[in-house]
């Protein structure tokens, strides 16, 4: 299989770039480094199957031209500054509506029908039924990010029924591990790096959310695109538990060794969009015969020593 991942070089792309490759299938990666690391695509820079394209989903001529001769497009390519959203909200629309138009289009134009979409559990806004399902009642959004997104899965959806497309949509809770740079792990790492006697703890610190182990992730991804045969293939990713933002910190200052002040800003959210509660149900992907490997906790520790032995890492998103 000849495969485009877009966003290849950032924190999922660059892992399922690797499994890929080792797996024996092409890979060609498409990406515009705006937050994606060369350094991340070290380990399959040299290998005969791999190819690397800088571009921008922006250009359509760049994304049709990398389009063609492919046999399946992994879409990761996005935005996703959900903090931030509200300061840039055209970034959102560009980045993760339009770019996902540009990947349509070139689709349609060079024959290619088979796209898998990293889309995410924001797209549920603040449910009422947890963990949330797939076919949860029609969401308020409360976020641009998680808007721009569900517009990009209404796009796909169209597609498909449209020009005979076959997608898988995933919607992601908070993905952890190796390659990692951004999040509240980098985030709480950072700040305590600079002043490990006082972190700063946006909102109350019960926010209560689900993470997921990135190999776990590609784990399901794989086992999804082999195995689920419909037309349009929606499936929740995410850990049959959740934490407290108060769990993820006392684990991080016990791995670092350190028993900081911490400072709440308040409230029950950490920024505008910012949902309290993070819990989806995961029943339909487990039905395939996927489960995760690594807790939460296991998962949150791996992150931390992944970025501390990659110093570089905080340098390059400072």
């Amino acid at each position: 299989m000849k495969v485009l991942i877009t966003g290849g070089a950032g924190f999922i792309g660059s892992n399922l770039a690797q499994r890929l490759i080792h797996e024996g299938h092409r890979v060609r990666v498409f990406d515009n480094f705006s937050t994606g690391q060369e350094r991340f695509l070290d380990a399959v820079r040299q290998a005969p199957n791999f190819e690397l394209l800088r571009g921008d989903l922006l250009d359509p001529a760049a994304i049709t031209a990398a389009t063609d001769g492919v046999d399946l497009v992994v879409h990761l390519a996005a935005n996703a500054d959900v903090r931030f959203g509200t300061e840039h909200p055209r970034r959102d629309l560009e980045q993760n509506t339009i770019g996902t138009f540009h990947v349509l289009e070139a689709m349609r134009t060079t024959g290619v029908r088979r796209i898998a979409f990293a889309s995410t559990g924001s797209i549920y806004g603040e449910p009422e039924v947890f963990p949330t399902p797939e076919d949860a009642p029609f969401p308020v959004q409360t976020s641009l990010y998680g808007a721009s997104k569900l517009a990009g899965e209404g796009l796909i959806e169209a597609y498909c029924e449209g020009f005979g497309f076959q997608a898988w949509i995933f919607r992601f809770v908070s993905i952890l591990g190796e390659h990692y740079s951004h999040g509240h792990v980098f985030d709480f790492y950072r700040k305590l790096l600079i002043n490990p006697g006082e972190l700063e703890v946006l909102g109350d610190g019960h926010q209560r959310k689900s993470y997921l182990y990135v190999q776990d992730c590609i784990d399901a991804m794989r086992l999804a695109i082999e195995r689920a045969d419909h037309r349009v293939n929606i499936f929740n990713l995410g850990a049959d538990e959740y934490c407290e933002v108060n769990d993820s910190v006392r684990w991080i200052c016990e791995e670092l060794g350190v028993r900081p002040r911490l400072r709440y800003t308040g409230g029950i959210r950490g920024w505008v969009g910012d949902s309290p509660f993070i819990f989806l149900d995961t029943r339909r992907i487990r039905s395939l015969g996927w489960t995760p490997k690594l807790s939460i906790r296991d998962a949150v520790v791996r992150t931390l020593r992944y970025l501390r032995a990659n110093p570089w890492l905080l340098e390059a998103r400072a």
